[in-house]
Order: structure tokens, then sequence, then C-alpha cells
């Protein structure tokens, strides 16, 4: 039996999904990241789950890249022996964004980077990746790419300055300095900073509001919308946009969401 380096549990509609190496502040090893892909593929196919959450065991959401693998390269060795499961990925069809950490948006579930402590290297990607992201005030983030003789690695520098601007993003890469929680908040990095002690409770609940209040036919096709946005231009956008509200109108969730208002009661959608 494969260790359990990534966990899984399901809870009102949120799937919460927890890299488990809190030992080395959830460093990434190649098995790690296989794990992680076939959970979320479970995730996004299991119908009860509608919102999933990304987060780390312990005191950190993601250090990086495992450091014992990192040296294993450097003298041209292997150490893992992980042979990634064979299966057919869900995905909402975007293309070009097929990657290592960079896959994400292809995901038709919303993901919520719940960034419980430090983000740094790959885990810092990882969270740019996810489609909102919840900060504890006492996290600390780092590219820490530069330091290490790398690169601006798995699209970082395609998202990074989307999310937080150009001058932002070329310091936070060219120095890889260690910033907190509130400036990332300022630049645009996350959405939210939320006191230590409040963190889980305030995450789960917003998520479960997501996961119950709102349309998943809608969350589904506003994220492939929002992605595919990004590389195409304004006329295709639109026309786009006019097509899919066409097929809104003749969707169960369409429905759903005039009669619940009308009927002063919470929403039951189906996702259809």
């Amino acid at each position: 039996m494969k260790d359990e380096l990534v966990l899984y549990e399901i809870n009102e509609g949120v799937a919460k999904v927890t890299l488990n190496r809190p030992d080395s502040l959830n460093a990434v090893t190649q098995e790690m990241t296989g794990q992680l892909k076939e959970i979320l593929d479970i995730a996004c196919k299991d119908t009860a789950v509608k919102i999933i959450v990304l987060t780390g065991a312990g005191r950190g959401f993601c250090a990086g890249a495992d450091m014992q693998g990192l040296s294993a390269v450097i003298k041209g060795e292997s150490r893992s022996t992980y042979t990634p499961e064979k299966r057919d990925y869900e995905s909402n069809g975007l293309s070009n964004w097929e990657g290592t950490y960079n896959y994400f948006p292809t995901l038709p579930k919303p993901i919520i980077a719940a960034i419980n402590g430090p983000a740094a290297g790959v885990g810092f990607v990882m969270a740019l990746f996810c489609d909102i992201r919840f900060a504890k005030k006492s996290t600390v983030f780092s590219s820490a790419f530069a330091k290490r003789g790398l690169i601006a690695e798995y699209g970082s520098a395609w998202i990074l300055p989307r999310l937080v601007g150009l001058a932002h993003a070329n310091d936070i890469l060219f120095s890889s300095r260690k910033f907190d929680a509130i400036e990332a908040e300022r630049m645009g990095l996350v959405n939210r900073v939320i006191e230590d002690d409040l963190f889980d409770e305030e995450v789960l609940q917003y998520a479960k509001d997501l996961a119950n209040l709102v349309s998943p036919r809608s969350l589904r096709i506003m994220k492939e919308q929002i992605y595919a946005a990004q590389t195409e231009s304004i006329e295709t956008s639109i026309a786009t946009a006019v097509e899919e509200m066409k097929l809104s109108f003749d969707s169960e969730d369409f429905k759903e969401g005039v009669a619940h208002y009308i009927e002063k009661r919470d929403p039951k959608f189906s996702g259809k």
C-alpha cells in the first residue's frame, strides 16, 4: 500500500485535499505530485463534491520541492520509484494548460488554496494556479527559484503578473525574498488574510457557501470562460458568453435559481 502523501475528505459538498508530509512542511516529491493529480481527479468525478479546498498538513502549506530529491537530480540520480496511475483525467477541455502544477485551471470544479503556512517554490506555484487564495495571517511566501539557481517555473512567469502586476512579479521572482500575508493581500496575490485561530472555520464556511448556495453548472462554465478569456480576443469572449447564456436558459439550474428566489428558500441545484 502506498503512503498517503495526499489526504482526501468530504464535508457538505466540499472536498478537502491535504498535502501530507508535515515533517518537511509538505515538501513535494514525485510521488506526492502524482497522488495529488489522482486525488483531484477523484474529486472532480465525484458528484457529491462541488468545491475543492487544497491545504497542507501541520504548520505549512508547501515549502517547495523536496531538497533530497533536488540533490539527487544534481547527482544524476532519481530517488523516485513512483509510476503515475493511467486514467482518463477529468478536464474542461482548455488547451495549453497541461503541466505538472499549472493544470488546475483545466479542472471543472473551483479550487480554493487554504494557505495555512509557508508557501515557497512549487508550493507557491500551486497556490498561484488555484482559483481563490486565502492565507493565514502568519503565512510567509517566497518564489525561492532565483536563490536555487532556477527560473520562473511551471508558468509562474505567465500567471504571477496577471495577479499582482508586472512590477510586483519582477520583484517577487528576481529577489526570491520572503513576504508576509498582509503584503500578499495588498498586492492582490491572495483574496483574503484570516486570523490564524479562525482560518479553518472561515475557509470551510466560504467553501460550503459556494458548494450549497450557487449553481455548480454556473461555476463550471464561469471557470472555463475566465481562463479561456486570458488567451482570446474580447470578440471571442463575448460571443462565447452570448452562446452560453442561451444554453443557461434551458438548464435545470437556471429554473431552480429563479424558483428558489421566488419561493424564498435555499436552492437545490443539480448542476445540470
